[in-house]
């Protein structure tokens, strides 16, 4: 099959210890809030199975988890469609609030060729027999995990059709391993993200996205994701990068902004008449790689541009190089020669 990753060890979730049972979470605990609140999030205990996210530093923001946490703890017959641009995100979003849970989480990096069998599974040879290897649609119905299909509007519509059904609380069946029926689990979530909204992509920035079928996007409720504010960037790069200079967070938020302002102004006509525009953009990914970056070589000589380049710049044109970079000089100042230790 085309898409391994999809693709899960039966064995690995018969160890007893792993067997998941419910517990639940207080809401301003588990997300580091600050709510007058009391409210109890329903999840699994913590047994080490392999399939729960590890929890990273993230800083959530308030309406989009109250939405994500609307949908896990009842779906009401529905999944749930994160989209937004590149790196803003979406499937951290997800992962994160199911690291905290202990929710095992099947996450499918979707191509265009992904086809519904490497979803279902396989039989596979192994010691002259053929057993079925579940494949991590069907582990996570079978086992009330959350299923994320990861850049969903990549995928073939007439590929997804197989899956109506499923999402309309019928079981699943796999006719491959001899028709067997596996009821949905209570706790099973099918969650998806997208950087278009599934009418396709009129930007021309997101090659292989696919007009996605009504039928389909029909099932979902949907949440729109966008990169976080300037004190959210500021607080996550906090957590990330704490020995960076503050004044050195900031400035590189500042510089992000300024790129995306340019992007979106090349796009949606935002830019200012005269001024230079962009075809990338600095996601909250790439912010992260780059402050990662110039903590990991500080000390080099202009290390901010340095790491610049290998978090974003290296792969653009040589102006639009030039362009960002004349920002960072702008926005930094001297820091921009001097570097991070300063």
């Amino acid at each position: 099959m085309e898409n391994g990753a999809a693709q899960q060890p039966q064995a690995a979730y018969q160890n007893p210890e792993r067997i998941l049972q419910p517990a639940f979470y207080e809401l301003n605990e588990t997300f580091d809030l600050d709510t007058n609140q009391l409210i109890l999030l329903e999840g699994y205990k913590e047994c080490g199975h392999p399939a729960v996210p590890a929890v990273q530093p993230y800083v959530f923001d308030r309406d989009r988890l109250r939405k994500l946490l609307a949908f896990l703890d009842n779906p009401e017959g529905d999944g749930l469609y994160l989209c937004g641009p590149t790196g803003c995100g979406k499937t951290s979003l997800v992962s994160q609030a199911a690291a905290r849970l202990h929710w095992p989480t099947q996450m499918v990096p979707v191509h265009g060729r992904l086809e519904l069998d490497d979803l279902l599974g396989q039989k596979v040879l192994e010691n002259g027999n053929t057993p079925f290897l579940y494949g991590a649609l069907s582990t996570a119905v079978k086992e009330g995990h959350i299923l994320i299909l990861d850049e969903m509007d990549v995928a073939d519509p007439s590929e997804l059709a197989g899956l109506y059904d499923l999402l309309d609380g019928a079981p699943l069946v796999l006719a491959q391993n001899g028709g067997e029926i596996i009821p949905v689990h209570p706790r099973f979530r099918f969650v998806a993200t997208g950087n278009s909204a599934g009418a396709g992509d009129g930007s021309g920035l997101y090659q292989g996205v696919l007009r996605q079928s009504l039928a389909w996007l029909d099932r979902f409720r949907v949440i729109a994701v966008d990169y976080p504010d300037e004190f959210t960037e500021l607080m996550i790069l906090n957590q990330v990068v704490p020995n960076l200079p503050v004044i050195v967070r900031e400035k590189m938020v500042k510089l992000a902004n300024e790129v995306r302002r340019l992007f979106t102004g090349g796009f949606d006509g935002k830019a200012v008449e005269g001024e230079s525009q962009l075809s990338v953009t600095l996601s909250t990914r790439g912010l992260v790689r780059w402050a990662k970056l110039s903590l990991r070589f500080q000390g080099a000589p202009r290390v901010l541009e340095y790491a610049l380049e290998q978090a974003l710049t290296a792969r653009v044109e040589p102006a639009e190089r030039q362009a960002i970079h004349r920002i960072g000089h702008d926005v930094f100042g001297d820091l921009w020669s001097s570097g991070v230790d300063s």
